[in-house]
């Protein structure tokens, strides 16, 4: 049996690890076979991009040269660990995934979507997830809830806030164009409640109950 794709997605401090946290302890649980991972990451050679792109100053690198390494660390991660995950029949739960590439460098940053979306074909064909959670947060909030936890990935959080309003609004328009692969949720709802949301969703959407 083939494997699901499922990706967390949304702005900083959305909780996006809690959940993915809870969501695989409950596949866990249920005896169904999981893998979680993240990105930029998730492989030897994609965290080793990682360091590069989540530490040092906002303006480190231009937006082309930023969206091409993050392609580079997702094309050895679907490669090496999330194909071949899902071939063994095996759902993968990612933080993060394109659409967050599209979101950050193409709303935030102002490339054009079309480019990054003819790099992905280039790249990864039609590869996507089955099924998109996006956790939904005020920017302001989201980013107090990042500065509680602070450590040294903090690049993204340090951009202005404007960059974080547009990152949001992007994330909800682009799950208004794919619905039946997205679905956003509350982020600032009890984590029980959202993450009994989020079994629920993946039960009606990809058949697997928790």
């Amino acid at each position: 049996m083939t494997g699901k794709f499922i990706t967390f997605e949304g702005g900083e401090g959305s909780g996006k690890s809690t959940q993915m946290s809870l969501l695989s302890a409950a596949f866990a649980a249920s005896g169904l076979p999981v893998v979680s991972t993240r990105e930029p990451g998730g492989t030897p050679g994609a965290e080793q991009i990682r360091s590069l792109l989540v530490s040092g100053s906002a303006d480190t690198w231009d937006p082309v040269a930023e969206t091409l390494l993050f392609y580079a660390a997702r094309l050895d991660h679907v490669s090496r660990l999330i194909k071949p995950a899902i071939a063994e029949g095996k759902t993968v739960i990612c933080d993060r995934f394109a659409d967050s590439t599209l979101v950050y460098q193409g709303v935030g940053k102002g490339l054009s979507p079309e480019y990054i979306r003819s790099l992905h074909r280039l790249t990864l064909g039609n590869f996507a997830p089955d099924l998109t959670i996006i956790l939904d947060i005020a920017p302001e909030e989201g980013l107090a809830r990042a500065g509680a936890r602070r450590g040294s990935e903090t690049r993204f959080e340090e951009m202005d806030i404007s960059f974080h309003r547009q990152v949001r609004e992007g994330f909800r328009a682009f799950a208004k164009g794919e619905p039946a692969r997205c679905a956003v949720l509350d982020a600032t709802q009890d984590k029980e409640a959202l993450h009994a949301q989020i079994a629920s969703l993946v039960k009606n959407r990809l058949g697997l109950a928790l």
